[in-house]
């Protein structure tokens, strides 16, 4: 934020993410380690406390720092600022949400195939802000070995283990039975999954057994994912075709990106300018990479929104071959 929120503002963001709480049945402990907030301070936030202030000692208070209101904010999924990109309901995204929450149920193992840019990424982020008592978003990275994703997980469902990976992932998977007795739909999902390493893919084997029906595990990818397993599993490397046969019939693939982009173009009148527009994007995300910045700097200046002005925002040639 470039200016100091208001106390109204601090007061909406203090009671929407209250309410955000107690709708999720969550504890300060959890909206601590989502936030990392300390809890003494959300304590204080959640007070009444119209001025947003804390004991400092020597009866001393200071003003609870922007940083923390806006930290919740985020949390509880409140725009602060205003948007120039609205959540559309695209066949992509209804899919995406359909298979999260029936495999959420279920305790069911899936794998979710889409294109790069459909959304996957910003979709499974909306809907474990919607789920944040159970849901676990792991990223892969493209160099993460076996004992980094065991980590990533660790850090993610906040729980201390020991050192071999077989009592890690013990410890995972009994942490995750414990919030299904509990009452909960604990839900693990892997965004990036084509990443992963023939290790680490073996091991998703181990933890489907330890969890199945118990903890619904997913795996969001692109195509690349489903051609490695094919190679591995050809090759009979270790773990992969007992992996595989587990998984098989829980592949889910998502329709192709609707690259008319009917449903994010409806407000740019000039058929020119949509027409431009669909020429230089492939998909969703690069879609958002040229409206934001061109909307925002539309209501700075009060130009146009046409394919000059694209082009002078984005800094592209006058005539571009694509």
């Amino acid at each position: 934020m470039n200016t100091s929120l208001s106390l109204n503002t601090k007061q909406e963001i203090a009671d929407k993410a209250y309410q955000f709480i107690e709708d999720n049945k969550l504890t300060q402990t959890k909206i601590a380690e989502s936030t990392g907030i300390n809890k003494s301070t959300i304590t204080h936030i959640f007070k009444d406390n119209s001025d947003f202030t804390i004991p400092a000692g020597n009866g001393k208070f200071v003003t609870i720092a922007d940083k923390y209101f806006e930290r919740l904010a985020n949390f509880i999924g409140l725009e602060l600022n205003k948007t120039y990109w609205k959540n559309q309901a695209t066949p992509q995204f209804l899919n995406i949400i359909a298979n999260l929450q029936d495999a959420k149920q279920y305790g069911a193992t899936n794998v979710i195939i889409g294109e790069t840019g459909a959304g996957k990424t910003h979709c499974i982020n909306l809907f474990a802000r919607k789920n944040p008592a159970d849901t676990y978003i792991v990223t892969v990275g493209s160099t993460d070995n076996l004992t980094d994703l065991i980590d990533k997980i660790i850090d993610e469902i906040k729980i201390t283990t020991g050192n071999s990976k077989s009592k890690k992932l013990r410890d995972i998977a009994r942490k995750l039975r414990t919030l299904k007795e509990d009452g909960l739909a604990p839900q693990l999902i892997f965004d990036e999954a084509e990443y992963m390493k023939q290790p680490a893919l073996a091991s998703m084997k181990e933890l489907y057994d330890h969890l199945n029906k118990y903890c619904s595990i997913i795996l969001i990818g692109t195509e690349q994912l489903l051609n490695n397993l094919d190679k591995m599993r050809k090759k009979n490397k270790p773990g992969i075709p007992q992996f595989y046969r587990r998984i098989k019939f829980g592949i889910r693939q998502l329709p192709a990106v609707d690259r008319s982009f009917k449903l994010f173009l409806n407000d740019i009148e000039n058929p020119q300018t949509k027409k431009f527009v669909r020429k230089i994007c492939d998909n969703y995300g690069e879609l958002h990479d040229v409206i934001v910045p061109v909307k925002r700097e539309s209501e700075r200046t009060g130009e146009e929104i046409t394919e000059g002005f694209i082009r002078k925002v984005l800094n592209l040639p006058a005539v571009m071959y694509v």
